[in-house]
């Protein structure tokens, strides 16, 4: 979306040594005169890390910006030392027209008419700047509306285009849309509402799932801590870096706000030593329940005048009954990714999310509107992320649970069937009642058969006898349609509730919404076929049942308590501003987009601890979909360096993973890799703020990565702006490792992405650059080649021999001066293999590795 920002000045106006840059380097970009006569700094912010200003420039023609343009330019004392234009080639000849023939206000109602969300009342312009305007919200948005000439990019050019956005009145969708400003038609959309749907949460993901439900025990909570005499806020939560309650126990935190990040605390907003809120309300998030989702009110905890958020958590009762404990661990959880991912470059400059900027730079006003216990869906999470200055908004849902059904519905008339039965809750529509039961008789729906189903009882046809169903409970049998529109079909006709029976012999699970069911607002339940074929026989056969529904368990789980869906949720905020810019929120929408990859990274890092080993599974989501520990999660495979575990490689993005969090899942696995290289080279460090182990570098060269890369990068382009980063902020020491590490799954040298907008037309590449000087040590305790990583070395003892791609049988051997043979030994060199060196005095020895079709040798030091 463009802003208007021409007004926005930076401290130093690099445009003319951007403009030269550009001449120089013209013949090399294939760019004419023309295409770099108008330019312009859309946004720019300084690097800690880098020691450069990062530029965001746009092309531009008559003042009109090119969408997809957005070039990153990185500054060091008045030279450009490092570009990655992506400008259009022969401008001119590619543009329609300068001139637009529908007025914005024509291209809002275009927009909302395809869009389908009914028709702007009263819309007046509130401002204008040249080609940029700003309309009132007129009822179809929650946001006021701004619209601004673009030229947008076609398969027969470039069409001028008007660019506006809508945030949807119930903050399901915040649609970025262009329409062709000369024929009214929609061009293109994006949805700045990341949905993270992981699924209904009630089936097995992989071989690593675990066939035992992961129960929680009700605990007993220790508050042997007293807050007054320790002084300071005090949050009771999952504490950094436990992921959910399967993971570790709750914990009375004291005074966990960064100074640096948050120098006033968590619940200040003049920039003045005291706190403006006592509820779950600062600078950085609001958070407050949204259980209505209606995006609007919203109850927040009150921790009083001494900021005391200490509530109990109940695991055996419905989750609204713990509100105030998961508002007060989603408050938490977002302010702890504000200051950590402060450290490390998303600042104010960057674009992050404050409502008081403290003079730093950037746009205020953009806290994060967290909103727990969201009633607006199941299964679920999302992030939406506008450009700076506009309040991105996380929205947490609850979860169905996994383990044993409960018997929810209870059959009240006397006779054969009258008792409980098992059932399991729809992943849609209104939970069960808790404390008092929905009663009402039971009624068989009937449809007239009138399309390819041949059940009259499926209601996938039009109902038949709607005057049944009202006020009444309906009974449907599982059919060929969506289980979504059949709930939905009765409540039209007045059902208060649907029991739906299902027609196959299996056990009953949570029903999906399909694509109507988000509009159901009863509850519904599946019961078994066995049971549910006997209340369909009584009621053809004309008995009278009637019956209750109430939750009976197993309750849903809540996915304010898992952290790493958290951190998810909001590393789409961090990759979507920085990738691009602050003002650009379209810049990964591409097919080869990795925002899901960021944000399951981010999510690992922050849970990531000094006992793990790199060949763990880490499943995503675990907690929330009833898994265990070490359950594979709500990805293709968990995250972990071993091949058993985890073979994904860059090809497998065409086809054989889903969109967009397959993709992003692959790119994450990448990541994972580097980060552990790392991390074996220099160590893991504890201290997530100020540490300098491997995992403290990953996690900077990941943030600069996504601030040297352009608009819309594939994984090419991601890559490469790592290997940058690290060029300018460690001055190349790890090029050979992050290599290596891409390398391994198939991103090396020689692998081409192709298109960032096709899936299927990349190739892998297992390479790596000679002229990355591999063959020397990198680091001081590592020996590093393109073929394996040689550490602890120097070595106390124990040698450690990983494979940076799997290598079969070899012969180690280590060698003293003299070339006598004092260890020898076998290993398949498929991860990492341990050699017990403790018998060796001090001193220099050579280590050889041979295999089949390879041999390579590094000196060794025993210490």
């Amino acid at each position: 979306m463009i802003l208007l920002i021409s007004s926005i000045g930076f401290s130093q106006d690099y445009t003319s040594l951007i403009q030269n840059y550009l001449n120089a380097n013209r013949s090399e970009n294939g760019l004419q005169p023309a295409d770099i006569s108008d330019i312009v700094i859309n946004s720019q912010s300084y690097s800690k890390s880098m020691k450069v200003e990062n530029l965001y420039v746009d092309q531009r023609l008559q003042g009109i910006p090119v969408l997809g343009t957005t070039s990153p330019v990185a500054i060091k004392n008045g030279t450009v030392v490092y570009a990655a234009f992506d400008f259009k080639s022969n401008l001119t000849q590619l543009i329609n027209t300068t001139t637009p023939s529908i007025t914005p206000q024509a291209a809002i109602v275009n927009a909302a008419s395809r869009l389908n969300i009914g028709n702007p009342q009263g819309l007046e312009r509130v401002k204008v700047e040249g080609n940029a305007f700003v309309f009132n919200k007129a009822g179809i948005s929650i946001n006021n509306i701004p619209v601004a000439l673009v030229f947008e990019s076609t398969e027969n050019g470039l069409r001028l285009a008007w660019d506006l956005s809508i945030y949807q009145t119930d903050g399901s969708h915040y649609y970025s849309v262009r329409v062709d400003a000369v024929t009214g038609a929609l061009l293109s959309q994006n949805d700045w509402v990341v949905n993270c749907n992981f699924g209904s949460g009630d089936h097995d993901h992989s071989s690593h799932a675990s066939n035992t439900s992961s129960v929680l025990e009700k605990r007993t909570l220790s508050k042997n801590l007293e807050v007054l005499a320790l002084g300071g806020d005090a949050y009771r939560v999952f504490p950094l870096p436990i992921e959910s309650p399967n993971h570790g126990n709750d914990e009375l935190v004291i005074n966990p706000a960064n100074t640096v990040a948050s120098p006033f605390g968590w619940h200040d907003t003049d920039g003045v030593a005291g706190a403006e809120f006592t509820i779950t309300r600062g600078n950085n998030v609001l958070a407050r329940d949204d259980i209505n989702a209606d995006n609007a009110g919203g109850e927040s905890p009150d921790g009083g005048s001494t900021l005391t958020f200490d509530f109990p958590y109940q695991f055996d009762t419905n989750p609204v009954n713990m509100l105030d404990a998961a508002t007060t661990n989603l408050f938490y959880w977002n302010n702890i990714m504000h200051d950590v991912w402060y450290q490390y470059g998303f600042d104010e400059e960057s674009g992050n999310f404050q409502a008081n900027n403290y003079g730093n730079g950037g746009t205020e006003n953009d806290f994060v509107d967290a909103q727990a216990q969201d009633g607006g869906g199941t299964n679920n999470a999302n992030f939406s992320t506008p450009p700076d200055g506009n309040n991105p908004r996380m929205q947490m849902f609850l979860w169905n649970a996994s383990g044993p059904a409960g018997e929810p519905l209870t059959i009240n008339t006397s006779g054969p069937l009258m008792g409980g039965y098992n059932g399991v809750p729809a992943g849609f529509g209104s939970p069960l009642p808790e404390d008092m039961a929905l009663v009402g008789d039971l009624a068989l729906a009937i449809d007239n058969n009138a399309g390819a189903s041949d059940d009259e009882n499926d209601a996938c046809d039009v109902i038949t006898n709607g005057a049944a169903l009202t006020g009444n409970i309906a009974v449907i049998r599982r059919g060929e349609c969506q289980f979504g529109f059949k709930v939905l079909a009765a409540e039209t006709e007045g059902a208060i509730a649907v029991i739906v029976v299902n027609n196959v012999a299996e056990a009953s699970f949570a029903m999906a919404p399909g694509d109507v069911g988000d509009q159901v607002t009863i509850p519904s339940i599946m019961v078994n076929n066995i049971d549910g074929e006997a209340i369909i026989a009584a009621l053809q056969n004309g008995d009278p049942l009637n019956g209750s529904l109430i939750n009976d368990g197993p309750y849903m789980l809540d996915g304010d308590l898992d952290n790493g869906i958290i951190a998810h949720e909001y590393g789409h905020g961090i990759s979507n501003r920085l990738t691009g810019g602050r003002f650009n929120s379209n810049c990964l929408s591409s097919d080869e987009q990795m925002g899901e990859g960021w944000s399951d990274y981010f999510g690992l890092m922050l849970t990531m601890q000094d006992t793990d080993t790199r060949n763990d599974i880490n499943g995503i989501g675990t907690y929330a979909t009833g898994q265990p520990t070490d359950g594979g999660g709500i990805r293709e495979a968990p995250y972990s360096t071993d091949f058993a575990i985890n073979d994904f490689t860059f090809d497998d993005i065409d086809g054989n993973v889903s969109v967009p969090h397959g993709v992003g899942f692959v790119w994450a696995t990448m990541l994972w890799e580097m980060t552990w290289d790392l991390v074996d080279l220099y160590g893991f460090d504890s201290d997530i703020y100020n540490g300098t182990g491997g995992n403290n570098i990953a996690m900077q060269l990941v943030i600069d990565g996504l601030k040297l890369q352009g608009c819309n990068p594939g994984f090419i382009a991601g890559r490469d702006a790592i290997l940058e980063a690290d060029m300018l902020a460690n001055n190349g020491e790890n090029q050979c490792l992050i290599w290596a590490a891409f390398a391994r799954r198939g991103l090396g040298l020689s692998a081409d992405g192709g298109s960032a907008f096709n899936l299927g037309d990349q190739t892998e590449g297992y390479d790596v650059p000679t002229s990355a000087n591999c063959l020397l040590a990198s680091g001081e305790n590592s020996t590093i080649d393109s073929n394996f990583v040689i550490f602890p070395n120097p070595s106390n003892g124990i040698v450690n021999i990983r494979a940076i791609q799997q290598s079969g049988d070899a012969q180690i051997t280590i060698y003293d001066v003299n070339g006598r043979v004092v260890i020898s030994q076998e290993a398949t060199l498929q991860n990492t293999v341990s050699i017990n060196a403790q018998s060796l005095i001090t001193g220099i020895y050579i280590i050889t590795i041979e295999g089949d079709n390879y041999t390579h040798t590094a000196k060794l030091i025993i210490e």
